[in-house]
Parts: C-alpha cells; sequence; structure tokens
C-alpha cells in the first residue's frame, strides 16, 4: 500500500510534537498542554503507525513502551573505556587532589565543574546521524551490556536530536526516581514480593531487564554528564559539552555549576549536602572535574581512574545507632527477610527500634553484623532502612550473619530458586506464612475485618481456630467469647464485622487472597473485567492478558493460583459461606475528573488507595510526584515534602473536605453517604 504524502508528513509531525512535548515534561518541568491532550496526540500516531506499518521507526515515541524480549544482552567493547573515579571524604583529602593536579600540569588548572554525583547506573549512548543507536551499561570500564531496547524506553531521552553532530557518544546515570522507587516498592509489599534495596539497585536490575516492556514500567530517568567523543563540532571545555547536551535536548546534570578555582567548590559542596535529601533522586556527593580539555588529556589517567576528576563523597544520610539484633521475618510468600534490632533513635518525627535489611545479598552488601554501629535512614519517609555501616566503631568479635539454611519458624530447608535474590520457605502451612496470609486477608486494602488485629489472629492460631481464610466464618461464638481477652461483646463484634465483610465487592476479595503479583490495580481490573468469581477461574493466559493493564507474569500467576485445588476449595468455601463472588456495577457512567491529575499526601480519613482508586474511578490521573502538570495536592495530616513542592510550583492543594466540594461541584459525590 502506497503511504499517502499527507500522512507521512503528519506522522513527521506528530513524532516532533510529541518528543517536544516529551522534553518540556520530562527535562524542562514546564508542560505546556494537559494529560488528555498529550495522550490525544499520542492515541492519533498511534492509529497511522497501526494503519500503515511501514511507517514505524525504532525511535518513534510509540516504541518507547518495549518491544520483544531479548534472549541475552550483547556485550560490546567501549571505544573510550568508562573509568572511575577517585574518591575524596573530607576536604583535605580534596585540597590533596587539587595539589597533585597542579603540580602534574605545572600550574593550578584553568577552571573546575562541580557536579552532582548521581547514585545510578553509567551508562554510554552513541548518536549517529542524530540518532540514537546503540547504550551501553560501564560493565568493566572496558565491556558492556548492550541494553539499547531498555534505554528507549527512558522518557527523558532524546531518541531523535535535531541539528547535531554527526557522531556524539553521551556519557550519563541512569536512576530510579525516589518517589517511583516509593511506588514501586509500595506495590511489593502489598503483593508480598520482596522490596527492592534501594533505588540504585532497583536500576541496575531494571535496565539489564531482558523484556524491555517491563522495563519500560520501571519508569527510568538519566542525567547526562560528559561528552566522550563528537565528530562534527569543536569542544575546548567539559563545561561547553554540558552546554551542547542541553542545545540538543538532553536531561543534563542538574545544579553544575564551573568554578574558577577551588575554594569556589566549597560552597557547592555547603549547598548540597544540605539540598540533597529534598532531590527526587539520590546522590552520595559531589564530582569535581578539570574544565579543560587539553588538560584533561595532560593528566590522562591510571589502569583504573582519572586523574582529571574526583568524587567529594558525603557522610551516608540518616541517623547512627547501634544493631542489637538480626532477626528473619517470614512473610506470606515464604519469603526470609532479615530486620535488625536497634537501639531505639528518632528519626523523622518517629523512635525507630527496627529497620529493614531488604534481603541476604544486601545484607552481605552492607555486611551488617550484631554490635555494628550504622546509618539508619526511612525509605520514601517511612520503612526504617539501614544505609551503611562505621566500620571504625565495628566491635572486634562482630561475626557475619549466616544465611538460615531452615525456616525459623517451621524448620522447613529453605530455598533459592537461580537467579533470584528471595530466600524462601516452600512450606504453605508454615505457621508464619499463614499468619501472614492471614494478615493481609483481613487488612484495610482487603477484606478490612477491623477485630482481627495481629496479636488477636496469632491467638486464633494458636488455639487452633482458624487455619485459612475461609475458616473465619466457621469461629465457634461459643468458644471466642471464652478466650482471654474476647467476651461475649467482642464475639459479637467480630461477628457482625465477618457478616458485613460478606458484601465486600470481588475486587477486594481478589486482592485479599494475596494471589502473587496481583496488587490492588490488577484486582480491580480483573474484577471490572470478568465480573464473577467463576469467570474469572475460567479464563485463559491469553484471555488475561487481552485486558490492559495485565502482563504475562500477572496472566501467568492467576491461572497458576486457580490452578492449585487448595486454592480453589478455599474460594469454593468461601462462596459457601456466602463471601461475593461477583463485581457491583460502579454505577459511575461518566468521568466527571477526566483530564485532572492528583497528587496525595499525608494522612486521609480513609486509606490512600481506597482514595486512589475512586479519584481513578471518576476518570482522575493520580501520580505519586508533583509536577507542574499536578492539577491538584490533596494534602491530609502530617504531609511530606510533597506540599512544600506544590506551593513552590504554585500547586493548588485541596482538603479532603474542599475535594469532596470539588467532586460535588461536577454533580457527583466522591463518597456513597
Amino acid at each position: 500500500m502506497t503511504v499517502p504524502a499527507a500522512v507521512r508528513d503528519r506522522v513527521e509531525e506528530l513524532r516532533r510534537e510529541i518528543r517536544r512535548h516529551d522534553r518540556l515534561y520530562y527535562v524542562l518541568a514546564q508542560p505546556e498542554i494537559s494529560d488528555l491532550e498529550y495522550d490525544r496526540l499520542f492515541a492519533e500516531l498511534r492509529e497511522l503507525e497501526e494503519r500503515y506499518p511501514e511507517l514505524v521507526t525504532p525511535d518513534s515515541p510509540t516504541q518507547r513502551v518495549g518491544g520483544e524480549p531479548l534472549d541475552e544482552l550483547r556485550q560490546v567493547r567501549h571505544e573510550v573505556p568508562m573509568l572511575s573515579l577517585e574518591n575524596t571524604y573530607n576536604r583535605e583529602e580534596l585540597r590533596e587532589w587539587y595539589a597533585r593536579v597542579g603540580r602534574a600540569l605545572g600550574h593550578p588548572p584553568e577552571g573546575l565543574v562541580a557536579e552532582l554525583k548521581v547514585d545510578g547506573v553509567s551508562i554510554s549512548l552513541l548518536y549517529e546521524g542524530g540518532r540514537l543507536v546503540r547504550a551501553v551499561t560501564r560493565g568493566n570500564g572496558l565491556v558492556g551490556d548492550d541494553v539499547t531496547a531498555n534505554a528507549r524506553t527512558i522518557r527523558a531521552l532524546p531518541l531523535v536530536l535535531e541539528g547535531a553532530p554527526e557522531l556524539l557518544e553521551v556519557r550519563g546515570e541512569v536512576y530510579m526516581p525516589r518517589s517511583v522507587f516509593a511506588a514501586i516498592n509500595r506495590e511489593r509489599r502489598r503483593e508480598g514480593e520482596p522490596e527492592f534495596a534501594n533505588p540504585r539497585n532497583a536500576t541496575a536490575g531494571s535496565i539489564r531487564l531482558l523484556d524491555p516492556a517491563e522495563a519500560a514500567r520501571r519508569r527510568l530517568s538519566v542525567w547526562c554528564y560528559q561528552v566522550a567523543r563528537c565528530r562534527g563540532a569543536e569542544l575546548g571545555r567539559h563545561s561547553e559539552g554540558l552546554e551542547l547536551l542541553a542545545a540538543l535536548g538532553f536531561p543534563v546534570n542538574p545544579g553544575w555549576q564551573r568554578c574558577p578555582d577551588l575554594e569556589a567548590v566549597w560552597p557547592v559542596l555547603d549547598r548540597w549536602e544540605t539540598e540533597r535529601a529534598r532531590l527526587d533522586f539520590e546522590i552520595d556527593g559531589v564530582v569535581v572535574k578539570v574544565d579543560r580539555l587539553d588538560e584533561q588529556r595532560a593528566l590522562g589517567a591510571t589502569a583504573r581512574a582519572v586523574r582529571w576528576a574526583v568524587a567529594f563523597k558525603y557522610p551516608p544520610e540518616g541517623r547512627k545507632t547501634k544493631v542489637v539484633d538480626i532477626v528473619v521475618q517470614v512473610g506470606r510468600t515464604g519469603v526470609l527477610t532479615p530486620v535488625a534490632e536497634l537501639e531505639p533513635v528518632r528519626i523523622a518525627g518517629s523512635t525507630v527500634s527496627r529497620a529493614t535489611l531488604h534481603n541476604f545479598d544486601e545484607l552481605e552488601r552492607l555486611d551488617v553484623r550484631v554490635g555494628d554501629t550504622v546509618w539508619v535512614t526511612k525509605g520514601g519517609e517511612v520503612i526504617p532502612k539501614v544505609v551503611a555501616v562505621d566500620l571504625s566503631e565495628r566491635p572486634p568479635d562482630a561475626e557475619p550473619f549466616a544465611i538460615p539454611e531452615r525456616c525459623p519458624a517451621c524448620g522447613t530447608p529453605v530455598v533459592r530458586d537461580p537467579g533470584e535474590v528471595a530466600v524462601r520457605c516452600p512450606n504453605p502451612q508454615c505457621p508464619a506464612v499463614v499468619a501472614a496470609r492471614l494478615r493481609h486477608f483481613v487488612s484495610r486494602g482487603g477484606m478490612e475485618i477491623e477485630g482481627l488485629g495481629g496479636k488477636l489472629l496469632d491467638q486464633l492460631l494458636r488455639e487452633g481456630m482458624i487455619s485459612d481464610p475461609a475458616s473465619l466464618w466457621e469461629l465457634d461464638p461459643e468458644r471466642l467469647a471464652s478466650l482471654p481477652g474476647w467476651g461475649e461483646l467482642s464475639a459479637a463484634k467480630l461477628a457482625r464485622e465477618l457478616e458485613e465483610a460478606r458484601e465486600r465487592p470481588l475486587h477486594r476479595l481478589l486482592f485479599a487472597l494475596g494471589i502473587p503479583h496481583v496488587g490492588e490495580r490488577a484486582a480491580r481490573l480483573l474484577a471490572q473485567r470478568f465480573r464473577t468469581m467463576d469467570r474469572l477461574m475460567g479464563a485463559t493466559e491469553e484471555e488475561l492478558e487481552a485486558v490492559d493493564g495485565i502482563g504475562p507474569v500477572i496472566a501467568r500467576s492467576v491461572t497458576e493460583w486457580f490452578a492449585d485445588p487448595a486454592n480453589r476449595r478455599i474460594v469454593e468455601r468461601l462462596a459457601a459461606h456466602g463471601v461475593r463472588m461477583e463485581e457491583p456495577d460502579a454505577g459511575v457512567r461518566e468521568r466527571p475528573l477526566e483530564g485532572l491529575s492528583f497528587v496525595l499526601t499525608g494522612s486521609l480519613s480513609r486509606p490512600r488507595p481506597e482514595v486512589r482508586a475512586r479519584l481513578e474511578e471518576l476518570g482522575a490521573r493520580v501520580s505519586s510526584s508533583v509536577s507542574r502538570r499536578t492539577s491538584y495536592v490533596v494534602a491530609g495530616d502530617d504531609p511530606g515534602s510533597k506540599l512544600e513542592k506544590a506551593r513552590s510550583l504554585g500547586v493548588p492543594v485541596l482538603t479532603e473536605e474542599e475535594l469532596e466540594a470539588l467532586v460535588r461541584d461536577k454533580g457527583v459525590e466522591l463518597w456513597s453517604r
């Protein structure tokens, strides 16, 4: 089929316009159009490319969602080695580096550049004729992995350059924004999956995924910090390279500054040590570089590191305290998680006495031992975690912590699948696994049975009165009332709550059942599509994948879960006890909040996932981070840094009452009365 010239012209026009809006949004944070207008442009381009597939190119904006999964990552040798940096930890060491540079050159360097040391994964980006042709990780500095397919999914990275040199090799640092990291870990926590230890580890794993579509869902970003090669433009200084990259549309390492000498660097170090906590990405220091490229060449490099640049490292963020003990918890999927018991320390407004060590790989990397002095911070301002060890204060008798060979709760030998970080207890009847699954089932995001907290559930498990979700509706009221701490009133109250829980919609039940990879959003999508439990149980993987937002991992997990006779028996018993097995009609035909974007912060009167789900049901988009494109920020009690950012950007801030009034003005109630 011959493609009309007008169609070709329109496709190119749409691509240019979408690339421009991508840069305004992802790089400059200065959007000009609403999400709805952007989506219309994108939908038009996708429709034209589907009608004329010969027009599809690898650098089209529609291809950022990821292509076919790869069999393996190809190894590529760097034309210019990606060498390391030497580290300095105090100002005296930095002065010594500056003096060495001056001695080697025979005079002080003619200017320095100070820029943020982003804690991510280094990458080399090759552009030929203005198009991205290859992206390679640092690897060992000489050879790295070809991750071009995954790099194309990074929305901040330009795939096509206007007015670019004939050949351009750019060095950058791929990272996962803190807000994205926190959101992904919240979802993994809800789904019972092991959390990522930190944004850098999450980035390293994401950029090397064999499935570009999954990499796209990780929402990585990038800061570019160097022109490694350039043919078609003359550069005399490193700072000129940064200016060229910015002019070409690259996201350039923010906050960089040209300094005439070392004295001008000190204020830069002071500024970012104070402000780094406010950034939406992690930094661990400031890199100081000789600005003139001829001076860089004269200084050269050792076999491992360049001599013309050095990293000034900040001490880890957080507060210091001692590790009293390391214990192992068992989650509802059987994953064993090491947890540090700490001498209590005050962090971000609360007293912390326990902190996650995430997994045994992270425990080994940090080398945390009982008796160590450690830095502790709050991941995503919520979960306390150990980030570093002060080796200077380590007791001489401190021993490395050994990975358990058996589950601490049931004694079953643990397993570790090839290529997996997680260590698991494979026993589905492990008391710790059963207890964790039941806690998830009765939680507010699940069936919301408020009369059953963790201690009460543990009591019922010890008494042998419950063993799985269906057994909750088989409790003997008289025996329950006779237990210590209960009585007739408490037993009657629980009976009423169980009666109410029978009427929860299907999506709440699906989430509560703890099907691996099925979080609240996936549960809602499945319930809305299949409407009844019977239809969902009978769905094939292909039918599940046909649901927008449900990928192959979730589809496979759902079919495998329902294929297990034990799981089907639990569902059948729940149905026999009158637990609702269908999704009611939402009753909202209109979408009055279509085109509006919300961010939630602080403690709200209802769980945030519930508020988010309701806003999305009404057509709104709910994001985890504030930008100029945000329509409203809804602030509850004790709001975090999002409130401050909203005010700095001029984004309207609503209380819950004002949100309800806004929705009411659209002709709909936020909550049914």
